[in-house]
């Protein structure tokens, strides 16, 4: 239990009531390049979601590396002003992590370069895209389908990178017919990654079903790289059950932390804090676990709505972020009795002072329910039959890049695209 306060009940379902917490040097920091991550979670990068305002709340509550939202390479070499935005930052975010997305190696080194120029820490490549539009062109999780095209990509990257950490993120293949995760370890390491990330579900599966956590362990098997295990992590629990169980060097969370961001604290807490002295195999190593306090009541929850909203406010202007957090009343009040019949309302406010007035009406006293822990925030729970370029798997050894969107029309309806999917 907490040694900082009485005693409680463990607060999961029935899944995680009786997974031990962290023992003292367990686990170790994650290490990318000269980064070194405690814990060893990773915000995943997801398009419309991680800002800089929704991850500098996240950071509030715990530590780890909190990833930008998918920046597409040619948006932001053009100067678009909304590509320029999502990429930016603020001087108390540090470690400074950006994804990007192109299928062209001038494009992605050209990137890079000016993202290391500009101080950042860590850069991703979105090699995991499932959205029609660019499947259908030969991009996103189509890439690792030709190895050797996605050699180019990832060599281009660490080639400008100027010791940077760069990595690499991929879902498992395109159907349960075509793995492609074996290959994508086997370049990502050959080409200078400093580790990848494997979303345990394919393309075609987009978020349904439960995450295939023993693709993760058989990568982790076959690289010598460190690899990040993405695909239901919904309580902190699960992030030391999967580590447990596929031995892999860290977790990415992403739709469990939506309208969650106190999960990163909760993370925080079952991995434990580091310490100064000798760890279990001779070096500076964790200290182990603790209980986390139960989430938040709904009081305490509508604040941080609050502060998310004002934050988007800031961010983007009052019209624009406050439309941007329709979608997070949802997330946030997910499950709590009565709020369904506010959602409607919740949807259509146009200003801070209509949402104030909302959670104005909501209960301070009603506790999380224990029901919503599990229950999906987004992406519904339907799947695809992926769309590839004609003739596409007939080519697998060839390198040459597909079309990208080069004018700024091309790429708004892209980055459209990109946030609808």
């Amino acid at each position: 239990m907490n040694a900082d306060g009485p005693e409680h009940a463990r607060f999961a379902s029935a899944a995680n009531r009786d997974v031990p917490l962290a023992r003292p040097g367990e686990f170790r920091p994650l290490a990318l390049g000269s980064l070194r991550i405690w814990p060893p979670v990773v915000l995943a990068p997801m398009a419309g979601v991680t800002n800089y305002p929704f991850r500098a709340l996240c950071r509030s509550f715990g530590a780890g590396l909190f990833v930008s939202e998918m920046i597409t390479a040619r948006g932001f070499l053009m100067g678009n002003s909304r590509t320029i935005l999502l990429a930016s930052s603020r001087a108390d975010e540090s470690p400074r992590s950006v994804q990007i997305y192109s299928s062209d190696p001038v494009d992605i080194g050209e990137m890079v370069a000016r993202l290391v120029d500009q101080g950042v820490h860590h850069v991703d490549l979105n090699l995991g895209c499932p959205v029609p539009k660019v499947t259908a062109s030969g991009g996103g999780s189509a890439i690792p389908v030709k190895p050797k095209l996605m050699a180019r990509l990832v060599r281009a990257m660490a080639k400008r990178a100027n010791g940077v950490p760069v990595t690499v993120k991929v879902r498992k293949g395109i159907d349960e017919s075509l793995s492609t995760f074996r290959d994508a370890g086997r370049v990502a390491s050959e080409e200078g990654a400093s580790a990848i990330g494997l979303h345990a579900r394919t393309a075609a599966q987009l978020y349904h079903g439960e995450a295939d956590w023993n693709a993760i362990g058989e990568l982790k098997s076959a690289v010598s790289i460190p690899v990040l295990g993405n695909g239901d992590i919904w309580e902190a629990f699960d992030a030391l059950r999967m580590m447990r169980a596929t031995g892999c060097d860290g977790v990415i969370v992403g739709r469990g932390c939506l309208g969650r961001p106190w999960l990163f604290r909760e993370l925080a807490d079952v991995f434990g804090d580091e310490r100064a002295e000798p760890g279990g195999r001779g070096e500076p190593g964790p200290l182990g676990g603790r209980e986390p306090a139960p989430p938040p009541r709904l009081g305490e929850i509508t604040q941080i709505m609050r502060r998310h909203a004002a934050a988007l406010a800031e961010f983007f202007g009052e019209k624009v972020g406050v439309q941007q957090m329709r979608k997070w009343t949802s997330w946030y009040t997910k499950g709590f009795p009565g709020s369904a019949a506010l959602r409607d309302r919740l949807h259509r406010i146009e200003t801070l002072a209509d949402l104030d007035a909302l959670l104005a009406v909501l209960d301070p006293d009603a506790p999380f329910p224990e029901s919503a822990l599990r229950v999906s925030r987004a992406k519904g729970g339907r799947t695809q039959r992926v769309s590839l370029p004609h003739g596409y798997l007939a080519h697998r050894d060839d390198d040459t890049p597909p079309r990208s969107p080069h004018s700024l029309a091309e790429i708004e309806a892209w980055e459209r695209a990109l946030n609808s999917g």
